[in-house]
């Protein structure tokens, strides 16, 4: 920033006030003195030639001096304010406007080269002649004086324009009258203008001020937006700076405690969750533990020494250890859905083939369970996706809705189309999912019915895996009650076969 004063405020303010006191009188003074008589007569000037060039064009369109010329003639004479006369070359008056003896004599004069003692020629051209009579400024008197243009019209025609020049003297001596009284009221305003300008200066001071104040309030969004090269300006722009670089260091220091808070909240929810998981797989793990070594135990000890209860305690010992092995398996697979270390392989396949496998794998359980499969889809239907791991998604959602289907036993498997995104539904016949524990179901470990999820094993992990998978995928999953069961379902990006 350049810190150089280039102009101060106090020079600024003498000069202002200088010119405005001294640059008004000294206007007045020189219009009047040299440009106001030489404004009268040059517009006089002016006006005379106009005339004779619209007197000359009516002439020449007409080629005589007919009723229509004379009628197009005086309006030019009452537009500038200008007298005339029009003869032959044997004399004869062909127009008349004005004071006929004055212009007839005053023509006569001009054939025979016969001009006042005072008379000067201003302008000479082939066509015409301008001249003046008592046209004396330093005397600034032009009492019975006049500007005239004598010529010739089409050759044949000889003509006199005059115009008279009142005297000046008089208007200018009002006009300076005017101009003194006028100057009492411009030294008045000059007052007023004074108090004004020294208001406007000392406004970015107060303003200067207020800012120091926001600032001393930790308020860095005012700043100073006058664009001025003196003291002020200097001042002003090193405040903004100050106040951008305080505002840049305190954002700092904001950011960086809300990031030591992030850090410090993710710690306590890692801590939190690392607890919960400790104690979910704690309590899932504690009765497979306890009936294997229950189990074990009373083989060791030969509680019963026949072979069909020796074959039914070895099974509960495998069907346990298998539940903690799918558990064990589930919970790796959802910390790598998390944590996304399991990557999605997209590819194109046939979502109704990938279903009719997995009825095909989960039929003996169907038949178990005495479940009524409605699914009908025969077209292939083809969707973008990791095959494998939606075919994990159908396989929960089939298998949570055989498990808890009741009364008719039911399960339906449709599917619907909007725009390029196919939605697969899995709904069994049952009780529906209380409205209060929709929003847990997704949650790992959570069970809404946990005699029954115990029964046919679950974990808690299923829907857990579901809701991990179609966040790795990017689309939606969720759950609709319905009077008689629940529906579950899924989407996905479908391509038209």
């Amino acid at each position: 920033m350049n810190s150089k004063v280039k102009y101060s405020i106090k020079l600024k303010l003498t000069l202002i006030l200088l010119c405005i006191t001294t640059g008004i009188c000294f206007i007045y003074i020189l219009m009047n003195q040299f440009f106001m008589e030489k404004y009268y007569l040059s517009t006089k000037q002016k006006y005379l030639l106009k005339g004779y060039d619209e007197i000359n064009q009516v002439i020449q369109k007409n080629e005589t001096v007919n009723d229509e010329a004379i009628k197009s003639i005086v309006s030019v004479c009452e537009k500038y304010g200008i007298i005339i006369i029009i003869v032959d070359t044997s004399d004869q008056i062909e127009f008349l406007y004005g004071n006929g003896e004055i212009l007839q004599k005053r023509l006569v004069d001009i054939n025979f080269g016969l001009n006042p003692s005072d008379y000067k020629i201003i302008k000479q051209t082939p066509d015409y002649i301008v001249g003046g009579c008592n046209l004396n400024q330093k005397s600034g008197n032009y009492e019975n004086g006049y500007l005239e243009v004598s010529g010739f019209f089409n050759s044949n025609m000889i003509f006199l324009i005059r115009m008279p020049v009142e005297s000046i003297h008089e208007s200018v001596k009002i006009s300076m009258q005017f101009y003194a009284r006028i100057g009492l009221v411009v030294s008045f305003l000059g007052i007023v203008i004074a108090f004004l300008i020294s208001k406007e200066f000392t406004k970015p001071i107060l303003k200067l001020a207020r800012i120091s104040k926001e600032m001393s309030n930790l308020n860095f969004n005012i700043k100073y937006d006058e664009d001025a090269d003196d003291e002020i300006g200097v001042l002003g722009n090193s405040m903004n700076e100050l106040s951008d670089k305080l505002e840049s260091t305190i954002i700092e220091l904001k950011q960086a405690n809300s990031d030591l808070m992030k850090d410090i909240e993710k710690k306590e929810e890692i801590d939190e969750m690392r607890k919960d998981f400790i104690s979910n797989v704690s309590h899932e793990l504690k009765t497979p533990i306890a009936l294997i070594q229950g189990y074990a135990e009373g083989l060791n000890e030969c509680v019963n020494d026949d072979e069909e209860s020796r074959e039914f305690y070895c099974s509960v010992i495998v069907d346990e250890a298998n539940k903690m092995n799918k558990m064990v398996k589930s919970l790796l697979s959802l910390n790598r859905l998390e944590f996304g270390s399991n990557n999605i392989q997209y590819e194109k396949f046939d979502i109704n083939m990938v279903i009719g496998g997995v009825l095909n794998s989960l039929d003996y359980l169907i038949k178990q369970y005495e479940i009524q499969i409605d699914f009908s889809e025969t077209n292939e239907r083809y969707v973008y996706a990791d095959e494998f791991k939606i075919e994990e998604v159908i396989t929960n959602y089939i298998t949570n809705a055989i498990h808890y289907a009741t009364g008719e036993k039911k399960i339906r498997i449709t599917e619907e189309i909007h725009d390029k995104t196919l939605r697969v539904s899995v709904f069994n016949t049952g009780n529906p999912i209380p409205e209060s524990e929709l929003k847990n179901i997704w949650v790992k470990f959570y069970k809404v019915d946990k005699a029954r999820t115990r029964e046919y094993g679950g974990s808690g992990i299923g829907l857990s895996i579901v809701k991990a998978i179609m966040k790795a995928h990017d689309k939606q999953c969720g759950v609709i009650n319905h009077e008689d069961g629940v529906e579950f379902w899924f989407e996905l990006d479908f391509e038209l076969v």
